[in-house]
């Protein structure tokens, strides 16, 4: 389900950044109005808590995948709540990006494609991979919390088999697997956003 849904949301969340980027004023694909809407759109998405988005997309999840609950429906609310988020942060990486590169590749006449791929995309992913593993970190909470909603996961298996049963140890087992996922999602993120870190290799 996590994994289903970082997927996605890297799908929609790297177009969504490079967008929001390229269609600002004084950018070479300047669509101000476009970039105004866009904005406004994710910044809905990243207002609206967590537990109440599941249940504003109950409707649309059904309308979808002809149901709700489960682990399959969780995926939709996980997107939805994760790839605006993980836009955002596509966005700063982006414009954190040295202006003299851009300005460098615009002189030898790169084409707008070809700077979206041959220098915002490789300059800004070590950031972007750092903001993946933290819309990732981020999904494995909200996975949990959509458990308590009907979603599955270790939420639900936290809330049936622990709390309505009263079986602590298996409230204090589920938290340490979440624990662990984190901390394993954050080392593997780290050691790759070091891994693409021109700095790191030129050192």
């Amino acid at each position: 389900m996590v994994a289903i849904a970082t997927f996605f949301s890297a799908l929609i969340g790297v177009p969504l950044g490079i967008l929001l980027v390229i269609t600002d004023r004084g950018q070479f694909w300047e669509v101000t109005w476009l970039q105004k809407i866009l904005g406004f759109i994710i910044n809905i998405f990243r207002a609206v808590p967590f537990i109440v988005l599941i249940l504003f997309l109950f409707p649309v999840t059904k309308w979808i995948l002809g149901t709700s609950l489960g682990t399959t429906a969780a995926t939709i609310p996980l997107i939805a709540g994760a790839a605006p988020f993980f836009a955002r942060m596509v966005e700063t990486a982006i414009r954190e990006i040295d202006r003299g590169v851009v300005e460098a590749a615009e002189a030898m006449g790169a084409s707008p494609l070809t700077i979206v791929w041959r220098v915002y995309l490789p300059e800004a992913m070590p950031a972007i991979v750092s903001g993946l593993t933290v819309s990732c970190v981020s999904l494995i909470s909200y996975s949990a919390m959509a458990g308590m909603v009907g979603g599955g996961g270790l939420g639900d298996l936290a809330l049936r088999y622990g709390f309505q049963m009263f079986d602590e140890k298996m409230m204090f087992v589920c938290g340490i697997l979440l624990v662990v996922l984190v901390q394993g999602v954050q080392w593997i993120g780290d050691f790759i956003a070091r891994r693409l870190d021109k700095r790191n290799l030129q050192s």
